[in-house]
């Protein structure tokens, strides 16, 4: 199933139509649907598609041989040995001739580990040879802290080479309900507060299969596709993983200000500091600002979140429970843990509906573009936003069983003796249509809601 990826598709599709002689960088972390977006951009278009294997340089080279040779329909292939890169991407390029020839090397950093220099011999192939030719070539890998700082930093060898780049995010909220037709939207919902963006991560919850039985079934068993997927993603990014873990269990247990963290580490807040800027890099962690607070690059009173759903709920509901889950009781996890925890899943991914919604699409409800989104820790008043024109923006809730709208009216006016104004009320609720998942409405000035 190919969702959300639209935009990012059809920017490719135009580089590819371009004209020109092409350098794209894709990355992002695993799951996150690079692979996919790549193949569709492959689909019906002179390409070669290849995915690189963690083997020896010359393993590797063949195969490309073998993708060039399948795409071109080429029979001098079959008694070719290439000596390296350069050689065999001068060969792509020559045989394109005047024709668009996409190429893709995906898991580009699997070649980098067995061809040493090879970010110098792309682009000195590059210079020589890929810049008159029709060549789109595409870098692609899932190892984020490598692409960045060896293909993409001043001091690689490709810098100023590339033509374009993207760093492939996780789907806004709304983007995942398609995966889901079936179900109710607070199913939907709830599957996005513990699954995340990640298109991979989604579709391994089928539909015809209720979402408990999901959970066991992917999660809470040691044979789950997700089970041990946290783990394998620290694994492959970080060098000390264990430490890592453990700051990501107290984040994940309570957001709080880095000497707290610290604190429940068993670390000092410098080394705690390190570990928390690498988590922010990889966007696993933020750091986030109270909107009200007058001066939010000083600011004192930012706290730590886990920033990906996936993640939070591992920690928060795994990997206390390892020891059940091993020996076969992820249902009593399942029942005991996670069922009780619906609520408050389906309130914080509700939270993250709407943050979407006013980065997004809420200009259109205001009048003005929204510059600015934050939390707000209200019972009605759940986000708040500020409009390049200065205008403040409530984003209000009803809570559940509410009694009297006097707190509202407190917490507008905290709101509005902060910024000096009064919000520009929006009112939300979840529908039980998942194309229109979120209703909004925007309140009249003069009345409370």
């Amino acid at each position: 199933m190919f969702v959300g990826r639209d935009r990012e598709l059809d920017v490719l599709r135009e580089l590819a139509s371009s004209g020109r002689p092409e350098l794209f960088v894709l990355y992002g972390r695993r799951r996150v649907g690079k692979t996919e977006l790549l193949q569709h951009l492959c689909n019906n278009r002179r390409a070669v598609y290849f995915l690189a294997a963690q083997v020896r340089e010359r393993d590797n080279l063949r195969a490309f041989r073998d993708s060039l040779r399948e795409t071109l329909d080429d029979p001098l292939l079959e008694n070719i040995e290439f000596p390296d890169w350069p050689t065999a991407l001068a060969y792509a390029a020559d045989k394109a001739g005047d024709e668009r020839l996409v190429v893709v090397l995906d898991e580009f950093p699997y070649l980098c580990e067995n061809s040493k220099g090879l970010t110098s011999q792309i682009q000195r192939f590059w210079d020589t040879k890929g810049k008159q030719s029709s060549l789109m070539l595409v870098l692609c890998g899932s190892q984020v802290s490598f692409m960045e700082k060896e293909v993409l930093a001043e001091r690689s060898p490709l810098f100023g080479r590339r033509t374009g780049q993207r760093r492939l995010e996780p789907l806004e909220p709304e983007q995942t309900l398609p995966f889901h037709p079936g179900w109710s939207v607070r199913d939907c919902v709830i599957t996005y507060g513990i699954l995340g963006g990640m298109p991979a991560y989604q579709q391994r919850f089928r539909e015809e299969h209720d979402l408990n039985t999901n959970i066991r079934r992917e999660i809470l068993r040691p044979e789950g596709y997700l089970f041990d997927e946290v783990d394998f993603l620290l694994r492959s990014e970080l060098t000390s993983p264990a430490t890592y873990g453990s700051i990501l269990s107290a984040v994940a247990r309570e957001p709080g200000r880095l000497g707290d963290i610290a604190q429940a580490v068993g670390i000092d807040s410098t080394t705690a500091n390190k570990y928390l800027t690498v988590l922010r890099e990889m966007r696993l962690v933020e750091r986030e600002i109270p909107i009200t607070d007058p001066n939010p690059l000083r600011s004192r009173r930012g706290v730590y979140r886990i920033s990906d759903r996936f993640i939070a709920f591992h920690f928060r509901h795994v990997r206390p429970h390892l020891s059940l889950i091993h020996a076969g009781r992820g249902e009593r996890v399942l029942h005991d843990k996670v069922v009780p925890s619906f609520d408050r899943l389906h309130d914080e991914a509700r939270v993250e509906f709407i943050l979407s919604h006013l980065r997004r699409e809420a200009a259109e409800c205001v009048g003005e573009e929204i510059v600015e989104v934050g939390r707000y820790p209200g019972r009605w008043v759940r986000a708040l936003g500020r409009t390049d024109g200065g205008s403040t923006v409530a984003a209000i809730v009803v809570p559940d069983n509410p009694t009297s709208s006097a707190s509202l009216e407190q917490e507008l006016g905290e709101v509005s003796a902060v910024f000096g104004d009064n919000p520009i009320k929006l009112a939300y609720g979840l529908t039980n249509h998942p194309d229109r998942p979120l209703e909004v409405e925007r309140v009249p000035q003069g009345e409370l809601l």
